[in-house]
């Protein structure tokens, strides 16, 4: 990973594989359940994602079925999977943690730049 902060799909895409190996499908509804049905990813979306956070090293295979005559992989995070994330919630920890300080500061700034 760079830098620049996680785009929410990735992030709520190695979340959902954070405590459990889970299936395509089974990502779509643990995806939607984490947003509270915000995020409704689409296979399409959902698999082009899986391809590149398999080739960043982010998760792999655990295994691979064939279930009623269809293949299924099953994903699991990567122990770098793992470190970019606990990372990225930490980032996002102390950005939640100073909005929640200067929303509560006393000291307000008004439009025109004077303190309410």
């Amino acid at each position: 990973m760079t830098e620049r902060s996680m785009q929410e799909p990735t992030l709520l895409l190695l979340t959902a594989l954070a405590d459990a190996p889970r299936h395509g499908y089974a990502l779509i509804q643990e995806i939607a359940a984490i947003s509270g049905g915000r995020v409704r990813m689409r296979a399409g979306t959902l698999y082009g994602a899986l391809d590149r956070l398999l080739g960043q090293g982010l998760i792999h295979v655990e295994r691979e079925e064939v279930v009623d005559g269809r293949a299924r992989r099953t994903y699991a995070l990567s122990d770098s999977g793992r470190s970019v994330l606990a990372a990225e919630a930490e980032r996002l920890r102390a950005v939640a943690a100073e909005a929640e300080r200067r929303l509560a500061a006393p000291g307000r700034l008004r439009p025109n730049g004077a303190l309410a």
